[in-house]
């Protein structure tokens, strides 16, 4: 797959998730055979007014490298000067602009999803960001704001003329957040209704989902979110798949390992108060549908030192 200049390989992407996609959780996807990984959602506005903490979630580790970077906000002008922190970063290769967060106080300010409702402003972001990037630049969709206003193939298409490289849909609208099912439909009228890429996503869990999307949709790629969550295997079982390999299901206790792995890095990249905390929803999908794995859970949360939640998960690894 192709989006601007730039050639994949591999067309699975991890989808950008706040406060889930940082580096350490990138790297694992991407030594995972994940094709592409993304920051989490980058205001432009907090970029504009120079704050630290913003910049910071722009620090790329040289395994996940080149990323993509996905920005939000509604000011054109404001969109475009982001340009400024990525056309010199050799560890960006791609400007994704978010018009798919469902999030309230993302949509409460006219952001995210909320921009699916004034297509006019839309493209003139993208027009504004494609003029200032020196990098490909994409947009992440939804397939309406609501149930009655689908309108991803209209609004695709003007992405598509405002200049975007490539769109990304996922396939519920932005009322419906991440409940009822994924409408795979919509992805597939997009895809035949515009000529720059198309990658699907939503209710991707399995090799069985991608496999079934890429066959209903003939979308160019897809992009896995929640899939994902505790299962960075399921890149490397994608590609497996592809490749007419077996396909590897960790066992329970490869599960418990890589989680511990994870954490590591977390501390490594984001120090251990911070760590401890973010770690704890990680744990949660690492352990799912495992023996005692809610008991497990509860004890972990009322840990506030790595080491003794290290204790616990080893000496779990040996119960299952």
């Amino acid at each position: 797959m192709k989006i601007g200049e730039i050639e994949f390989e591999n067309n699975v992407f991890l989808a950008p998730m706040a406060g889930i996609t940082d580096r350490a959780f990138r790297e694992l996807c991407i030594e995972f055979k994940c094709g592409l990984v993304y920051t989490e959602m980058i205001s432009a506005k907090a970029l504009f007014y120079g704050s630290k903490a913003t910049e910071s979630m722009l620090i790329v580790s040289p395994v996940e490298a080149p990323i993509a970077v996905q920005i939000f906000g509604n000011d054109p002008v404001i969109m475009a000067k982001a340009c400024d922190y990525f056309n010199e970063n050799k560890d960006i290769c791609m400007v994704d602009i978010n018009m798919g967060c469902p999030a309230p106080k993302i949509v409460r300010n006219g952001e995210g999803s909320a921009l699916m409702k004034n297509p006019k402003l839309a493209s003139e972001i993208v027009k504004e960001v494609k003029k200032a990037s020196l990098k490909p630049v994409t947009v992440k969709m939804r397939i309406g704001f609501d149930s009655e206003s689908i309108n991803a193939v209209n609004f695709a298409r003007i992405m598509e003329q405002s200049g975007a490289d490539a769109v990304t849909i996922h396939g519920r609208t932005s009322t419906q957040m991440y409940n009822g099912k994924a409408n795979w439909d919509i992805i597939s009228d997009v895809k035949q209704s515009i000529k720059i890429p198309v990658i699907g996503n939503g209710d991707v869990f399995t090799v069985e989902d991608a496999s079934r999307l890429f066959e209903f949709t003939k979308c160019d790629g897809i992009m896995i979110g929640r899939g994902s969550l505790g299962n960075p295997w399921i890149f490397s079982q994608i590609y497996e798949n592809k490749n007419s390999r077996s396909i590897t299901y960790p066992t329970p206790q490869q599960k418990i390992d890589m989680c511990i792995e994870h954490y590591n890095r977390a501390i490594y990249y984001n120090g251990e108060y911070k760590a401890v905390r973010e770690m704890r929803k990680q744990i949660g999908w690492y352990i799912k549908g495992l023996k005692n794995s809610k008991e497990i859970k509860e004890k972990i949360n009322c840990e506030e030192r790595s080491e003794i939640v290290f204790e616990i998960l080893n000496q779990y690894k040996f119960m299952l």
